[in-house]
């Protein structure tokens, strides 16, 4: 995948074997991982194996999921990750989601760069309907989902399977045709 995303502060930029040992580390944060359905990673190998993965999703000739590493465009600084998983080709819709750093929480980056991954799904790859979902505690990426103006559809009782144990679940979509803030 040749597709790197900019905005005002951070840059969206295909995922590579470099990025290892700080996917690791913003994943192995108690913090960042609170809300993560995937568990922290047991040593380097496994998120080595994560990354190798998502490479090879990128790289195919017709992705259907991109995984993008988020950067601070000044200094180059790994920040995050945001992907975007496409669906059913016919429905033309996608699933996106975000982890940050906490140390990098409450700054407006997961909602600068959502903002932009929102507008590759409908520009780009001409999506009809873009969804995400996230934790009923976790106010901080339902509040910049709905920042975004993505509306809350849905409440899934016990979905998802949290390190705390199993949480319930906010559903969220924009269209197209939706007003983006």
């Amino acid at each position: 995948m040749n597709i790197t995303l900019k905005t005002e502060r951070l840059t969206l930029r295909p995922i590579s074997e470099s990025d290892i040992e700080n996917i690791y580390n913003l994943q192995s944060l108690e913090e960042t991982a609170k809300y993560n359905t995937s568990k922290i990673p047991e040593n380097l190998n496994e998120t080595k194996i994560t990354v190798e993965n998502w490479i090879l999703e990128n790289d195919q000739e017709n992705p259907k999921k991109f995984t993008f590493a988020i950067d601070l465009t000044d200094d180059e600084k790994f920040i995050g990750l945001i992907g975007i998983n496409l669906g059913k080709e016919h429905y033309r819709n996608a699933e996106i989601w975000f982890q940050f750093d906490y140390r990098f929480w409450n700054k407006g980056y997961a909602t600068e760069s959502l903002r932009k991954i929102i507008e590759f799904g409908f520009e780009a790859l001409k999506l009809h309907r873009i969804e995400a979902g996230c934790a009923v505690d976790n106010i901080g990426s339902f509040s910049v989902l709905e920042k975004v103006g993505m509306f809350r559809e849905a409440h899934t009782r016990q979905l998802l399977p949290l390190k705390s144990g199993w949480s319930d679940n906010y559903g969220y979509a924009i269209l197209s045709t939706d007003e983006r803030k």
